[in-house]
């Protein structure tokens, strides 16, 4: 199965940033989307029984820091390779044996709360006591809204009980 381009620009902006440790730059094309919020996520490949390899990096932003999609994937690559504080940096041969996942944010929506959620479709941003948590749709293992609504909790370090304000946004989720 061939890769969707923008996976092929954050592999490639891996390489780049591999080979000359320099960011990538890529200019937009005329049929690009607007910029837009971009998380790119790195997997081993899945073994026997597996949906979903073990993950090596996963970093992004759920508003663009860019100027063009292509510059916010770039960026998004590069930092999920060599600069999630989960992992160690990426090593050269490791490249091409990772499954990447470019995911391109719509525009986060205040809801009322889980009942608004559908871990599907939606991803979750969690905010309170000056933190904040994301969790991107579409993870498998994640297959209601209370345990997508946990686990985003978890990732701020918040509770059920604490004052949050939820927000959720759909993804346009590339392999």
């Amino acid at each position: 199965m061939d890769e969707h381009p923008f996976v092929g620009l954050a592999r490639d902006a891996i390489r780049h940033y591999a080979q000359t440790r320099q960011q990538l730059h890529p200019k937009p094309l005329p049929d690009d989307p607007p910029p837009a919020g971009v998380f790119v996520s790195l997997h081993h490949k899945p073994g026997p029984g597996q949906a979903e390899g073990a993950l090596r990096g996963c970093i992004g932003t759920y508003a663009p820091r860019e100027d063009n999609l292509r510059a916010e994937i770039a960026r998004s690559a590069v930092a999920a390779a060599y600069s999630d504080p989960r992992f160690s940096p990426l090593r050269s041969d490791e490249i091409d044996d990772l499954e990447i996942t470019v995911y391109v944010l719509g525009e986060p929506e205040r809801i009322a709360g889980a009942t608004d959620l559908d871990p599907a479709r939606y991803g979750v941003i969690v905010e309170g006591s000056g933190r904040r948590g994301l969790l991107l749709p579409g993870i498998p293992g994640i297959d209601t809204a209370e345990r997508q609504l946990d686990v985003a909790l978890s990732k701020a370090g918040l509770a059920g009980g604490d004052a949050i304000d939820l927000y959720r946004f759909s993804a346009a989720i590339l392999r």
